[in-house]
């Protein structure tokens, strides 16, 4: 898409909406999605749906990929959005994974991907998931207590093999401008960064364990490049600090993540590049002492939250008190985050337009609501847009991370939404 060449619109006023815009075509005012336009897409597969443009995606992982250091592997978080397909595609663009269960994993398997190349954190893995796991030989079990590591010995040892682990720590700083903050306090997430040292030392009299490495994560949606730095400065520093009790030199080191994309009106795009020149300042300052591991970020909203549009169809209009509100065929149950209801990263409004009147001037404040019989069914308010009318069709943006997958989809005993990958 040529942005330069579309007039100046109100409803681009959006520094967001802008942002992300930028990654797609459009063509006679329409959004385009792998080059078709989103209305044969919608007649073709029916709405509500979500439509994924890989050639989105294809263009964050090379911008982030030629940001980083070589030394610094990209691995996928297939949280953010499981989809086969997706996963696959991020596996032959070089990427690694973690994974966050059983069935992620299962996933990664089955796309051809190399257990080697995967990590798998969460504080409450079960008997049966650390199993499989360490029967694909996974590169890194990222164990979050002194017990899973213990459990992973036994399972190891019945096995007749060796786990390979990386402790994941909660250190005692957090990521500043984090959407969601997992470290700097008490957490579920990872073993205190104080217990760390004693733990190590136990670890190397448990035979059936493999020291791998380390795992960090302290947070998420960060759009500002100074916290993310000075995280990952404070990581090296403290990993430096935790040599002296390794029971061998760490071959993994996940820094983590928390690459935040644009949602809100006023959010400015991460200056990913930015980023990357302070981990190739660390990286270079702490090659000598980590010798011989291997360096990795994980990252899913930033990879593939921009590439996904939910896609809604204006089935009533109606007025309120002097308020308009445009009601869609879809709703909560289809996109829980967009309505402000998963967590509190997000509240509203993601980025929202009319895909079909993407050159035509606001006129019109409305309130975009769902078909539930739940006050929670808002998709938007107080959007300013072009006039709507029935049957046309509303799309929401950012919607690629943490949107089908994380949705109470069977709520009301509504029809699921498709999934559409394009752009190949």
């Amino acid at each position: 898409m040529c942005w330069a060449g579309l007039p100046r619109m109100p409803n681009m006023e959006s520094k967001a909406l802008r942002s992300i815009l930028k990654y797609y075509d459009t063509g006679n005012g329409e959004l385009l999605v792998g080059g078709t336009p989103i209305s044969r897409l919608a007649e073709r597969h029916g709405t509500p749906l979500y439509v994924y443009d890989l050639s989105v995606a294809r263009t964050k992982y090379q911008r982030l990929r030629a940001s980083l250091p070589p030394e610094i592997e990209v691995h996928y978080a297939i949280k953010a959005n499981p989809h086969p397909e997706i996963v696959k595609f991020f596996l032959d663009l070089g990427a690694g994974f973690d994974v966050a269960s059983m069935g992620e994993l299962r996933t990664v398997v089955s796309i051809g991907a190399d257990s080697e190349q995967c990590g798998f954190a969460g504080p409450g893995k079960g008997i049966n998931e650390l199993e499989y796991a360490i029967e694909l030989g996974i590169g890194a079990l990222n164990v979050e207590s002194y017990r899973e590591l213990e459990l992973a010995g036994q399972i190891a040892e019945r096995l007749g093999t060796k786990a390979n682990v990386s402790l994941r720590i909660n250190p005692a700083f957090h990521l500043r401008g984090a959407g969601v903050r997992i470290g700097g306090g008490a957490h579920a997430f990872g073993i205190d960064q104080e217990q760390i040292p004693g733990v190590l030392t136990r670890i190397a009299g448990m035979k059936h364990l493999n020291f791998a490495g380390f795992h960090l994560f302290a947070g998420s949606q960060n759009l500002k490049p100074e916290p993310l730095i000075e995280f990952f400065t404070l990581s090296f520093g403290l990993l430096k600090e935790l040599l002296n009790y390794c029971p061998k030199a760490p071959k993994l080191i996940n820094l983590g993540g928390g690459f935040g994309i644009p949602y809100l009106a006023k959010d400015e795009e991460l200056d990913i590049e930015l980023v990357g020149q302070g981990l190739r300042k660390l990286v270079t300052q702490y090659r000598p002492v980590f010798p011989e591991a291997r360096f990795s970020v994980e990252s899913g909203r930033y990879l593939i939250g921009e590439a996904g549009v939910y896609v809604a169809r204006v089935r009533y209009r109606k007025t309120s008190r002097g308020e308009t509100f445009l009601v869609t065929d879809g709703g909560l149950h289809h996109h829980l985050a967009a309505t402000g209801n998963f967590g509190q990263v997000i509240q509203r409004n993601y980025p929202i337009a009319l895909l079909q009147k993407l050159e035509m001037p606001d006129v019109e404040r409305v309130n975009i609501v769902g078909p539930l019989c739940t006050p929670l069914d808002i998709l938007g308010a107080g959007v300013d847009l072009p006039e709507a009318a029935e049957g046309d069709l509303i799309g929401i943006f950012a919607s690629g991370a943490y949107g089908f997958s994380a949705s109470p989809r069977g709520f009301l005993s509504h029809p699921e939404p498709m999934e559409i990958v394009a752009g190949m």
